[in-house]
């Protein structure tokens, strides 16, 4: 039955007496388990027993299909992959700013934020595009924020 044992080391050595417990347990469930097997596992299955000694043929058929097997895997997992972007892309917002856009930045909790503080602070205007969506923001005071914000934490600012 390729039962192997495994020692362990206990990192608290105030749970050794529960460690045995568990352990006694497991033994002598699995005692019970072997002492009571039955005798049809030596036996062999009527499903063996009218397996074809002839089995010349199985491995080139086999070897036919299986160009016709990967095609139908495939579009299979085609129309799964569609079926799950079409799922995503439902739930998806696309949120896309161009330079000179009034922004909202998100705010990031330090500390302890209670439920009634700002979500969102702002405006900002969007200075420049750094990559599909990523962009350098700067206040109304004209100062530009020190590193570019992704467009997961921004949302547009209505006047």
């Amino acid at each position: 039955m390729k039962i192997t044992q495994s020692f362990t080391s206990v990192a608290y050595p105030q749970a050794n007496g529960q460690t045995e417990v568990v352990n006694r347990v497991i033994v002598q469930a699995l005692k019970t388990r072997l002492q009571v097997l039955p005798v049809e596992i030596g036996q062999t299955s009527s499903r063996v027993e009218s397996y074809p000694d002839n089995n010349d043929q199985s491995p080139a058929m086999e070897l036919d299909l299986v160009e016709e097997k990967r095609d139908r895997a495939f579009i299979r997992m085609e129309a799964y992959r569609s079926r799950v972007m079409k799922s995503y892309n439902r739930k998806v917002r696309i949120r896309d700013f161009e330079v000179e856009d009034l922004v909202m930045k998100k705010v990031n909790p330090a500390g302890d934020v209670g439920k009634l503080e700002a979500w969102w602070e702002g405006p900002y205007k969007i200075t420049r595009r750094v990559s599909s969506g990523s962009f350098y923001l700067e206040d109304a005071q004209g100062h530009s924020l020190k590193r570019p914000w992704n467009v997961f934490i921004l949302k547009k600012y209505y006047v």
